[in-house]
């Protein structure tokens, strides 16, 4: 058993990680903003260096899951003073912690990082092709990332980075902010208009095939690695609606198809052979089978009838 702590523990992945990691006998403990009765829990913003600090000066934890950031393109542009101090100083402030108290950390990433890159995703790319960010919330994570290799080559710090693809699923709150699937399925739900962009693609992952990977890296930890996780289906954007549509049995009237979406990556096809050998990574759950999971749960969160 091990003592983790799961920082933005109360999110749509850090909720469900907290509990599959209880679920395998850890001792966990969650950091994150809102006020919580969670009994082992700090109220806490990572880009307060003092408020982090505090948490360890009380308790040794062997591995840190930094999941704590501001999520999202849209979100990143809208409030970049925030998402900023969350992702660029609230990951520096982790690393020196990490340097005094020499915990593991499992960082999450984004497959935002492959910015323009359009083949498919292997870990190596970034450093090998060089690809172009094409936001500041991808701009983030990658700094973020690269603060994290800095620290392992300076101070020796040990750190696995994972980048989701697409995670959805149960238990994500509907905002503009979140993601493709949980904004689709939310407008489709309560009839409301939304817009498609048919030119993109994407490989999708339900929320308990992540989470599930996620916990593993405590029993098969490799200091300085990264990895992709993600489904080993791809479709494009418009496939995503006529799913979601067919299952709630409604038409598209309500859509309006574009094209291709601005300073947004094209195709996003990740490879997880290395998840896969590594970290006994599965995607058991399809979208066809997640577009349903995650509507239902909707339906029932937002008291929608059916």
């Amino acid at each position: 058993m091990a003592k983790i702590l799961v920082t933005g523990g109360l999110g749509a992945v850090g909720a469900p990680l907290t509990e599959e990691l209880e679920s395998r006998g850890h001792d966990v403990w969650v950091a994150d903003l809102p006020w919580s009765e969670r009994e082992k829990y700090f109220k806490c913003d990572v880009s307060q260096y003092r408020q982090l600090a505090n948490i360890f000066e009380e308790h040794d934890f062997e591995y840190v899951y930094h999941l704590a950031a501001e999520f999202g393109r849209k979100n990143g542009e809208d409030f970049y003073e925030t998402m900023w101090e969350s992702n660029a100083i609230g990951t520096k402030n982790m690393l020196r912690l990490q340097k005094e108290h020499e915990f593991r950390m499992i960082f999450s990433s984004s497959s935002e990082v492959y910015g323009d890159y359009d083949d498919l995703m292997e870990e190596s790319v970034p450093l090998e092709e060089n690809p172009r960010q094409l936001n500041d919330y991808a701009i983030s994570k990658w700094v973020n990332e690269q603060q994290i290799l800095n620290a392992a080559d300076r101070h020796g710090n040990e750190t696995v980075r994972v980048r989701f693809f697409n995670t959805y699923g149960p238990g994500e709150k509907f905002s503009e902010y979140r993601s493709v699937v949980c904004k689709f399925c939310y407008h489709a739900l309560h009839d409301n208009p939304y817009h498609v962009y048919e030119n993109h693609h994407r490989s999708f992952t339900y929320i308990g095939d992540t989470v599930r990977t996620l916990a593993n890296i405590v029993d098969l930890f490799k200091p300085g690695e990264v990895y992709n996780i993600a489904g080993e289906e791809y479709y494009d954007i418009k496939e995503l609606s006529d799913l979601i549509l067919d299952y709630l049995d409604k038409d598209d009237d309500k859509v309006e198809y574009r094209g291709r979406e601005e300073h947004n990556t094209l195709n996003k096809r990740a490879s997880v052979e290395k998840a896969k050998q590594d970290l006994d990574h599965e995607a058991r759950v399809s979208l066809e089978e997640g577009i349903p999971k995650t509507i239902e749960w909707m339906r029932d969160y937002y008291d929608v009838d059916a």
